[in-house]
């Protein structure tokens, strides 16, 4: 029976014990994939293919005697072959959550009324992405129409949950090697606080899991959000919404953020403007402190106790952490200290949120073409502002009907009150989308071309003098 700390990996379709673990080197934080880089040594396996370890499963486990402390399993995403000395093999490999698969996903594709939890739910299924939980508290309402364009997977899924509110982080099960993804909007879902004492002076009570230093800083950053957006169905609405920072005694308060367009059309806009506010300010109180406890990941609460610093005994959000871990009799022959282990964390207040940073959104580099769309039979599809729907050349999700956009503007020649000049697109032609403010989320035609299949009226060149309304 094991007594002392000890690291162990396992890799789907190896043996269990195929690797012994020198060292690895976990970094977490929120919102962000995790990344675990191990050293391993292997006497059993003294030549590996590629093909037996990359994009395979991997399981680290933590124990403390027979007990696991802590269980991190990910996929394997570099693998190195190391030195050989004819009796055992090193190796070097790092290994990240199942959600890192996004990164290498680039795409353009439409989503129309569906929610900030069922555009994301696509994107993880797609991804294979299988277990996430969503924990939300506030509303998030469905969008009319939502574009990534040219992003990968997991940008437009970070820019998506910053835009809303969320963060995420992984969720490890410490008695089996359940793991999930879990996005949540607030501080108060997540995971009962745990105690965890301060003693500075470890060498004594080397057994002991505790906080061995605790450093707590400030910063300036910014003190206000004002945001910004137009709605044509409400030309007079001000269309504004103001957020003031919370906590920022200790700086003056005219470092405002003015934010337009804001990407809003109602008074959801309000909580747009409370969640970038947040966002610009999450690191404006930041703690960082050193232990040896391996159950301090972001994603959890801690409760500080017993240090001499009254107002720093309280409740803690964990936002990052770096967990080392050195095993150097792992290796036949070497020696070393023994088996160590700390963590080097950073926490925040847990009585506010930690949400993500505004992320910037793509823009759209200049027109594009796209042909009117409508139901099978109609020549003319429009709505009651003189609005078609379109398909985009590079849109390969949507068909080409009624639904293959949303509702889009056309730009006239002349648009009075009750007045002016109106030429409704009809399906089938191409016209001239641009973006407002470059956002693809926010297309309007300003114009329309013939094509090889959409002859012009006459017969050209022989009727170039002629200028034409038909």
């Amino acid at each position: 029976m094991s007594t002392g700390l000890r690291f162990t990996l396992e890799v789907d379709g190896l043996p269990p014990d195929a690797f012994a673990v020198v060292s690895f080197h976990l970094n977490q934080s929120l919102s962000s994939l995790f990344s675990l880089d191990l050293s391993l040594v292997s006497q059993q396996f003294l030549s590996l293919e590629f093909q037996q370890i990359l994009d395979k499963m991997a399981y680290l486990t933590i124990w403390q005697g027979d007990d696991v402390q802590r269980r991190v399993k990910g996929v394997v995403t570099w693998f190195e072959l190391g030195e050989n000395d004819k009796n055992q093999k090193l190796y070097s490999m790092k290994v990240c959550p199942p959600l890192w698969r996004t990164g290498l996903r680039q795409n353009f594709r439409i989503f129309q009324n569906e929610d900030i939890e069922s555009i994301l739910g696509t994107i993880l299924q797609e991804n294979g992405v299988t277990e996430w939980s969503p924990l939300f508290s506030e509303p998030h309402p469905s969008r009319e129409f939502c574009v990534q364009y040219g992003e990968t997977d997991y940008d437009f899924l970070c820019r998506m949950a910053a835009e809303e509110g969320i963060f995420f982080y992984e969720e490890h099960a410490q008695k089996s090697t359940d793991q999930s993804l879990v996005l949540c909007d607030t501080v108060r879902y997540l995971p009962e606080s745990f105690e965890i004492p301060w003693n500075p002076n470890t060498r004594t009570e080397v057994s002991t899991l505790c906080i061995s230093q605790f450093r707590y800083s400030a910063q300036i950053r910014p003190s206000s959000v004002v945001t910004k957006d137009y709605t044509f169905k409400r030309p007079g609405w001000a269309g504004r919404f103001d957020q003031e920072g919370q906590y920022q005694d200790y700086q003056r308060t005219q470092y405002e953020v003015y934010d337009y367009p804001g990407r809003f059309k109602g008074a959801h806009g309000q909580n747009f403007a409370r969640w970038q506010m947040d966002g610009w300010r999450n690191n404006a109180e930041v703690a960082r402190g050193t232990s040896r406890s391996p159950e301090i990941w972001p994603g959890r609460r801690i409760v500080l106790t017993g240090h001499p610093q009254a107002n720093l005994n309280r409740e803690w959000q964990v936002v990052a952490s770096e967990l080392h871990g050195e095993q150097p009799q792992a290796v036949p022959g070497r020696s070393g200290s023994g088996t160590t282990l700390n963590n080097h964390f950073a926490v925040i207040p847990a009585d506010r949120t930690w949400r993500p940073q505004p992320l910037l959104k793509p823009l759209v580099d200049g027109p594009q073409s796209a042909v009117v769309t409508g139901p099978a039979g109609e020549e003319i599809f429009c709505d009651e502002h003189g609005r078609v729907r379109v398909k985009f050349n590079w849109d390969r999700y949507n068909p080409s009907n009624q639904d293959s956009s949303c509702w889009i503007r056309v730009a006239q020649a002349w648009a009075g009150t009750g007045f002016g000049n109106l030429a409704i697109p009809r399906v089938g032609q191409e016209v001239i989308v641009d973006f407002l403010n470059g956002d693809p989320d926010q297309p309007i035609i300003m114009g329309r071309t013939y094509h090889q299949e959409n002859r012009t009226p006459g017969s050209l060149p022989g009727t170039k003098t002629q200028m034409t309304i038909r």
